[in-house]
C-alpha cells in the first residue's frame, strides 16, 4: 500500500507525467531501432556471429559516445535540459533517416555502424539530460520511487518496442523491407518525443546555480569538476562503482545469452528461432528488472540503499550465476531464463538505489557532468563484459568458468560495498 500511495504521489505532478513520457516514447523508439538492426545483422541466416563480431559490435556502439560522454555532460549543466530533450531527439529522428537509407542499401558495414553510432550517441545524451532533470519534478521520498520508475518504464518500453518491432517486421513480410519499415516507426517515436519535451516551460528542468564556460577550456574544467564532485562525495562515487561492477558481468552473460540462442540452442539456419528465444530471454531480464522496481522503494526506506544493493547482488552472484552456468552446460533454456531474470533483477534494484545517491549527494549544478560520467563508466563496463566474453568464450556460448568468475566479482562487490556502508564516514560522502 505504501508503494501505491508513492506511486499515486509521484504521478499527480503533471511535469513528472511529462518528462516520464518522453522517456518512454523515446525509449519504445530505440526498442524499434534495436530491433530492426539484430534482424538485419545478427539473426540473419547468413551471417553466424562470433564472439570477436558480437563484441566489435558493441564497442562500435558504446565507446566512442562513452568517451565523448562527459564532455556533453558539461553542457546539460549548462544549456536548457528542456531545449536539449526537444533539440536531441529531434536529432536522433534526422540521423534515424540516414540509417534507414544504408540498410536500404544492404550495407551492414561500417556505414550501418558508424550511422547506428550517431543514433545511440545521441540517445544517451538524452538519458543522461532526463536523468539530471528529474530532480526538478520531484523531491524528498518521492525521488526513490521516480528513479524506480523511470529507468524501469524505459527499459520495458525499450524491450516491448523490440517486440512489437519482430512482430511487426513479420507482419509486413520480414526481410530488408521489414527493418525498414521498423526504423521509420522509430522515427516517429522520435519526433513524438521531441514533442511532448516542447510541452514543460524551458527553464522548469535546470539547470540552476554556476553554469560551466561552454569553451573547450571550459568543457575540459567541468569534466575535472565531475570528477571532483565523485571524489569528494564518495558515497556517489562507491554507488557508481557498484553499477559498473554489475555492468561488467551483464556485458559476459549478455554476449553469453546471445551465443547461447544463436549457436547453441538453434541451427544456423533457424535464425527467426533464435530471435525468437533472445526476445523471450529479454523479456525475463526485463520482468526480472519491474520486480525490481517494484520492490527497491519500500526495501530501501526499511533497510536503506547500500544494505538492499548488496542483498541484490549477492542474489545475482549466487542464484543467478549458477542456474546460468548449469544453463550453459546442460543446456536448458529455462534456466537460462531465470539466469536472466536474476541479473535484471540485480540490475534494476542497483541503479534505482545509485540513480537516487548521486542526485542526494551531488548539487546541481554538476549533475549533468557527473551523470554523463556515470554513463561513461556503465558503457565503459559493459563493453569490458563484453570483450572478457569476446577473448575467452567459444562461439556457442557454453563457458562456465567466464560465467564462475562473474559470480565471483558480485560476490566480491556485494561484500565491499556492505563494509564501507558499515563505516562512519564523515558528513556528505
Amino acid at each position: 500500500m505504501g508503494s501505491l500511495h508513492a506511486l499515486r504521489d509521484v504521478l499527480r505532478s503533471r511535469d513528472f507525467r511529462r518528462l516520464f513520457s518522453v522517456r518512454i516514447v523515446a525509449q519504445f523508439g530505440d526498442g524499434l531501432l534495436q530491433a530492426s538492426l539484430a534482424t538485419f545483422v545478427l539473426f540473419s541466416p547468413e551471417r553466424e556471429p562470433d564472439p570477436v563480431r558480437v563484441a566489435a559490435a558493441f564497442a562500435i556502439l558504446l565507446l566512442p559516445f562513452s568517451i565523448i560522454g562527459p564532455f556533453a555532460g558539461v553542457f546539460l549543466d549548462r544549456w536548457s535540459r528542456r531545449n536539449v530533450l526537444v533539440r536531441a531527439n529531434g536529432l536522433k529522428a534526422l540521423t534515424t533517416v540516414i540509417v534507414l537509407a544504408v540498410v536500404m542499401s544492404g550495407d551492414d558495414g561500417l556505414l550501418l555502424g558508424f550511422s547506428v553510432l550517431i543514433v545511440l550517441g545521441i540517445g544517451r545524451f538524452v538519458l543522461a539530460g532526463l536523468s539530471a532533470s528529474l530532480p526538478h519534478v520531484v523531491s524528498g521520498r518521492d525521488l526513490v520511487t521516480a528513479n524506480a520508475l523511470t529507468p524501469t518504464s524505459g527499459t520495458l518500453a525499450a524491450a516491448v518496442g523490440g517486440v512489437v518491432g519482430i512482430t511487426l517486421r513479420a507482419a509486413v513480410g520480414g526481410g530488408d523491407a521489414g527493418s525498414q519499415f521498423i526504423l521509420t516507426c522509430a522515427i516517429a517515436c522520435y519526433l513524438v518525443a521531441g514533442f511532448i519535451a516542447t510541452r514543460m516551460a524551458v527553464d522548469l528542468l535546470g539547470p540552476h546555480g554556476e553554469k560551466p564556460s561552454d569553451s573547450v577550456a571550459g568543457v575540459v574544467r567541468g569534466l575535472i569538476s565531475g570528477i571532483g564532485e565523485l571524489r569528494v562525495h564518495a558515497k556517489a562515487g562507491r554507488a557508481i562503482t557498484v553499477v559498473a561492477a554489475h555492468r561488467i558481468a551483464f556485458g559476459v552473460l549478455l554476449v553469453g545469452g546471445l551465443l547461447l540462442v544463436r549457436n547453441t540452442f538453434n541451427t544456423q539456419v533457424d535464425a527467426d528461432a533464435a530471435l525468437g528465444q533472445f526476445a523471450i530471454l529479454t523479456g525475463f531480464t526485463a520482468a526480472g528488472a519491474l520486480i525490481a522496481a517494484i520492490s527497491t522503494p519500500a526495501m530501501t526506506r526499511r533497510i536503506g540503499a547500500v544494505n538492499w544493493s548488496s542483498i541484490a547482488l549477492v542474489q545475482a552472484g549466487t542464484l543467478g550465476i549458477a542456474v546460468m552456468v548449469i544453463g550453459a552446460t546442460a543446456p536448458a533454456f529455462s534456466l537460462i531464463l531465470a539466469g536472466g531474470f536474476s541479473i535484471g533483477f540485480a540490475g534494476q534494484a542497483v541503479k534505482v538505489c545509485s540513480d537516487t545517491l548521486v542526485q542526494q549527494n551531488i548539487p546541481d549544478d554538476h549533475l549533468g557532468r557527473v551523470f554523463a560520467l556515470f554513463d561513461m563508466i556503465v558503457n565503459v563496463s559493459l563493453v569490458a563484459g563484453v570483450t572478457v566474453m569476446a577473448l575467452l568464450s567459444p562461439i556457442s556460448g557454453q563457458a562456465p568458468g567466464v560465467y564462475s568468475a562473474m559470480g565471483a566479482l558480485l560476490l566480491l562487490t556485494a561484500a565491499w560495498y556492505f563494509w564501507r556502508g558499515k563505516k562512519r564516514m564523515p558528513s556528505g560522502s
